[in-house]
């Protein structure tokens, strides 16, 4: 079975390699059977074409392996980008690898991909979140949970809940820096840079920027300076490990590695504990 990315939007993303399988397998399961037939006859095949979306994937599992083990091949796509990315397709993959069948990525175009490569945001580490939940309450008890990661934060979003959930950004991130990609490889395509507050003025003040599917990128937080880190908390487990008899270097380890920092840092400190000071 073959993973095939399709276009997010501009049709002559999706590969030769993509544009070449999509006319040589026997079915095509889509998450949508008929905007993937209108980029099928853009591309002049006619494959079989079955539905599978987070509805009816488990019940396809059966029927897709029969066609595997009839020695035909299958394509899975959703409908746009690449599949499982926030997309059906991780319970037939799994399933399908767990009966030893041949799973091939055909990669292709990702919409959190094309956006960070383009925002302006650290790239060596991100951490993707796919969609947020729909009400705030549950959005910002997210959102709060992610407020220390350092790595760059990649969400979707979409139109109808872009105002609100920039707002929540608001409240839990301040005026940490955001990019937001709108409508990746169509038209009218778009990329906003500033706080979560500037970008909301921005989409009141053109309310056609607010139009459109959203990636929307926030700043990893910056690192965190040992020195603040040395609580009481911290100087409470240092001495609680020095008094059962812990040894100032493996004292030291211990903390760093729950609470990160130096290892000579919290040494000096633990130290200074156990000498009095």
């Amino acid at each position: 079975m073959y993973v095939v990315a399709t276009p997010i939007g501009n049709l002559e993303d999706l590969s030769p390699r993509a544009a070449r399988l999509l006319g040589e397998v026997a079915l095509v399961a889509a998450e949508d059977t008929r905007h993937t037939s209108r980029l099928l006859r853009h591309l002049g095949v006619a494959p079989a074409v079955m539905s599978l979306h987070e509805h009816n994937e488990a019940g396809r599992v059966e029927q897709i392996d029969r066609r595997l083990a009839a020695g035909e091949d299958v394509a899975l796509v959703s409908d746009a980008g690449t599949p499982l990315i926030s997309d059906p397709g991780f319970v037939l993959v799994r399933e399908l690898r767990a009966r030893q069948r041949c799973i091939v990525p055909v990669p292709g175009a990702c919409a959190l991909v094309a956006a960070l490569s383009a925002a302006g945001l650290a790239t060596d580490q991100f951490l993707f979140n796919g969609f947020l939940p729909a009400k705030s309450g549950p959005r910002r008890t997210r959102l709060e949970a992610l407020v220390e990661h350092q790595a760059s934060l990649v969400f979707y979003e979409s139109p109808h809940r872009i105002h609100a959930t920039l707002a929540d950004l608001a409240r839990v991130f301040g005026e940490r820096p955001l990019v937001l990609a709108r409508e990746l490889t169509k038209t009218f395509e778009t990329f906003l840079a500033g706080t979560a507050d500037t970008l909301i003025a921005r989409l009141e003040a053109d309310p056609d920027q607010a139009r459109g599917e959203f990636v929307i990128m926030v700043e990893g937080a910056p690192p965190r300076d040992v020195s603040e880190s040395v609580t009481i908390e911290a100087d409470a487990l240092l001495s609680s490990l020095l008094a059962e008899g812990v040894g100032v270097k493996q004292a030291a380890g211990s903390v760093a590695r729950l609470l990160g920092g130096a290892r000579k840092t919290w040494y000096a400190r633990a130290q200074r504990l156990k000498d009095g000071d």
